[in-house]
C-alpha cells in the first residue's frame, strides 16, 4: 500500500509539472523552470556553504540544519525561521495528501 501511495503521488506531480508548465505557455513556462532551478541552486549553494561557519576551512562543523541557522541568525530569527520551516511542511503535507487521495480515487 505505502509503495502504491508514493508512486500515485510522484506521477500525480509529474503530471502536473507538465500540465502547469503547458498551461504558462511556450515562454512564461520554461522561464520559471529556469527560475526555480536558479532558486535551487541557490539555496543549495548556501547550505553547503554553512556546513562549516563562519568559516569554509576551519570553521566549527554544523551536523544538523538547525545548526547551520543557529550559526548565522539570531534566537528570534531563528525562531521564525523554524515558523516557515514548519509551515512548509505542513502545507506541503496537505497537498500531497490532497493529491494522493486523488488519485487513489
Amino acid at each position: 500500500a505505502t509503495a502504491h501511495i508514493v508512486t500515485a503521488v510522484i506521477g500525480s506531480g509529474v503530471l502536473a509539472l507538465a500540465w502547469s508548465v503547458a498551461q504558462l505557455g511556450w515562454v512564461a513556462g520554461p522561464l520559471a523552470l529556469v527560475g526555480f532551478a536558479c532558486v535551487t541552486y541557490y539555496t543549495s549553494t548556501l547550505l553547503a556553504n554553512a556546513y562549516r561557519a563562519p568559516d569554509p576551512v576551519t570553521g566549527a562543523r554544523n551536523h544538523t540544519y538547525t545548526d547551520a541557522v543557529r550559526s548565522y541568525l539570531s534566537p528570534r530569527e531563528v525562531f521564525m525561521c523554524g515558523i516557515a520551516q514548519y509551515g512548509n511542511l505542513w502545507g506541503t503535507m496537505v497537498g500531497y495528501t490532497i493529491t494522493a487521495t486523488i488519485s487513489m480515487v
